[in-house]
């Protein structure tokens, strides 16, 4: 089994690969092969999935720690549940590149261990927060709302 430098190796050019190989004729966009396998229903997003997945096996393997992990699998499941959506998917696929985005966030964390680490751990207590604000929001709207019915009704 080839060793982790090489495969974090092998992880970089599938990524460039699948999420910017080619350009736009004329512009700075820059698509791959996800972009345009995602064109083919089913079997370009399970294509784009094993890319993703194989990234995260990687990073598992090198010793990064879950919370990195966990980013790089957030990052791939919107991928994938962006390129769901018919035509607007694969403008998605085009602009969020996950693999670019999950080979930065691995080699930061190669050059970076503890600041990455600590930046992830921060992401997601930011998601957290926000997830319970918005419940906090739901739960007083709910509140007000039968309130309101109650006045109405007496």
């Amino acid at each position: 089994m080839p060793d982790p430098a090489h495969q974090l190796q092998r992880y970089r050019a599938l990524a460039r690969a699948f999420d910017a190989q080619f350009r736009f004729p004329g512009t700075g966009i820059r698509f791959g092969w996800d972009a345009l396998l995602g064109l083919v229903p089913g079997i370009g997003d399970v294509l784009g999935s094993l890319v993703g997945g194989y990234g995260i096996w990687v990073a598992a393997r090198l010793g990064a720690p879950v919370v990195v992990l966990l980013r790089m699998l957030l990052n791939l499941v919107l991928d994938v549940a962006g390129g769901e959506l018919p035509v607007v998917g694969d403008l998605f696929d085009v602009s969020w590149r996950s693999n670019l985005r999950n080979l930065a966030l691995l080699e930061r964390w190669y050059t970076e261990p503890h600041e990455t680490r600590r930046r992830s751990i921060w992401f997601f207590a930011g998601i957290g927060l926000m997830l319970l604000a918005a419940l906090a929001i739901a739960i007083a709207v709910a509140v007000w709302l039968v309130r309101s019915l109650l006045l109405l009704l007496h």
